[in-house]
C-alpha cells in the first residue's frame, strides 16, 4: 500500500469520526452556543490543518498579493476558516429543521426566478462555493421551486450517502457531476422540465474547459452553463448567498445574463464564461472570506 492510499486508510474513518462528534455536539448544545463552538473549530483547525491553511495562504496571496498585505491576507484566511466551520455546524442544524430556514435566510431578487421561471424553459443559477451554498439549496426547496444541483461526489462513500439523504429531504436534486454524459442528459432533463439547476463554475476545471482571467490569472474554467443555455434556451441567472449580521442569510439572485454573440461558437462561450466569472469575482472581492480559498484554483496552466 502506498503512502497516499495509507493516508486515506486514516484520515476518511478520522472524519468520519470527527463528523459524527461534531453531529452529536450540535444537537445537544444549545442554539446559543453553535456559533461559538464554531468558531473554536475553526481556531483549531487554522493551527492543525496547516496544509489547508498553507493552500488558503497561496490561493489569497495569487488573488490579492498585489493589493493586499500579508497581515489583511492572514486576516481573511482566518475568516474562511471560521465561515467554513459556521457553514458546516449550520448545515448539521438546519438539514434536521428545514421549516426554521425561513426565518433565517432572506431572498432578494425573487422577481428574477419568477420570471425567468414564466419563459418556461428551466433557469440554470449560475454561482461558485461561495456562502453557505447548501442553505441556498435548501432555502429555494422551501419555497416549493423545483430545484437540483450539479455536484462532485465526496470521496468518502458514507458521507456522500449521509449528504445525498440530507439533500433529499431538504427536497434537492444532485445531479453528479460524473459520468459526464449522464450528468448532462440529467440536466437538460430537468431543465425541459422548467426546473432550476444550480451550477457552481468555480473550480479549477483542468481539461474540456476554457481559460478566462480571474484575478488576473488564467483559470480553466467550465463552460457548462453558457452550453446548455444554448441548447435548451434556459435562462442564466448568477446567485449568491451572503452571510449577514447575526449568522442571518441573504440569498442574492441577479437578473438574466444574456447570452452575448461573438464571432464564432468558441468565442462565444469564452465570452459569456469570462462575463460569468467577473460576476463571480466581483462578489469575491467584496467578501473574500466567503468564498472557499482551500482549493488550487489555478492548478491547470494553458498549453501556451
Amino acid at each position: 500500500m502506498d503512502a497516499k492510499k495509507i493516508r486515506q486508510s486514516i484520515s476518511r474513518p478520522a472524519a468520519w469520526l470527527g463528523l459524527s462528534i461534531c453531529s452529536s455536539i450540535v444537537r445537544a448544545i444549545p442554539t446559543a452556543y453553535l456559533y461559538s463552538f464554531a468558531k473554536n473549530m475553526a481556531g483549531m483547525a487554522y493551527i492543525f490543518a496547516k496544509k489547508q491553511k498553507k493552500l488558503a495562504l497561496g490561493s489569497l496571496n495569487t488573488a490579492f498579493g498585489r493589493e493586499k498585505s500579508a497581515q489583511e491576507i492572514e486576516e481573511i484566511a482566518k475568516n474562511c476558516f471560521i465561515y467554513i466551520a459556521k457553514s458546516a455546524v449550520e448545515l448539521m442544524f438546519f438539514f434536521d429543521k428545514p421549516q426554521l430556514l425561513k426565518d433565517r435566510v432572506e431572498i432578494c431578487g425573487r422577481d428574477n426566478l419568477d420570471k425567468a421561471l414564466q419563459q418556461g424553459r428551466g433557469v440554470i443559477l449560475v454561482s461558485a462555493h461561495f456562502g453557505n451554498f447548501p442553505l441556498l439549496l435548501g432555502r429555494l426547496a422551501t419555497e416549493g421551486y423545483k430545484i437540483g444541483g450539479i455536484m462532485k461526489p465526496m470521496r468518502d462513500e458514507r458521507m456522500e450517502r449521509l449528504f445525498f439523504k440530507k439533500r433529499e429531504k431538504f427536497g434537492v436534486k444532485t445531479i453528479y457531476s460524473q459520468p459526464r454524459n449522464a450528468c448532462v442528459n440529467a440536466t437538460i432533463s430537468a431543465l425541459r422540465n422548467n426546473e432550476v439547476i444550480f451550477i457552481p463554475i468555480d473550480q479549477n476545471f483542468g481539461t474540456g474547459g476554457v481559460f478566462v482571467d480571474f484575478f488576473g490569472v488564467k483559470a480553466a474554467t467550465a463552460t457548462g452553463p453558457v452550453i446548455l443555455a444554448q441548447r435548451t434556451k434556459a435562462v442564466l441567472l448568477p446567485c449568491f448567498i451572503l452571510r449577514q449580521p447575526g449568522d442571518r442569510h441573504k440569498i442574492i439572485i441577479e437578473p438574466e445574463l444574456k447570452i452575448e454573440e461573438a464571432q464564432d461558437p468558441q468565442e462565444t462561450i469564452l465570452l459569456n464564461i469570462q462575463k460569468l466569472t467577473n460576476i463571480i469575482e466581483n462578489y469575491i472581492r467584496k467578501y473574500p472570506a466567503e468564498w472557499g480559498w482551500i482549493h488550487r484554483r489555478w492548478k491547470s496552466r494553458p498549453a501556451s
